[in-house]
C-alpha cells in the first residue's frame, strides 16, 4: 500500500491525524496534512484507508493493498 497527500486540497480537518496518528500529522505552521512515514505496516492499512475515506478535502490518496515496496 502507498499513501500520498495533496496539501493543496487539505482543509485542516484533522480526520487523518485522528484515524492514523502514526502516519499523518498536521504542520505546526499552517495545520495542513503531512506524512510522518511513507512505508506502511499492514496493521496501519485500515486506519489509513479510513482517514482517506473521511478526508473532506479528498487530500489523501491510497493505492494498492500490499505494503509499499522499497528498493529494486
Amino acid at each position: 500500500m502507498q499513501v500520498s497527500v495533496d496539501r493543496d486540497r487539505c482543509c485542516s480537518s484533522g480526520m487523518c491525524v485522528t484515524n492514523a496518528p502514526e502516519v499523518f500529522d498536521q504542520d505546526d505552521r499552517d495545520s495542513l496534512v503531512r506524512l510522518r512515514q511513507t512505508v506502511l505496516l499492514p496493521e496501519q492499512f485500515d486506519g489509513v484507508r479510513l482517514a482517506s475515506e473521511l478526508c473532506p478535502g479528498r487530500a489523501i490518496t491510497v493505492t494498492g493493498d500490499e505494503p509499499a515496496r522499497t528498493g529494486a
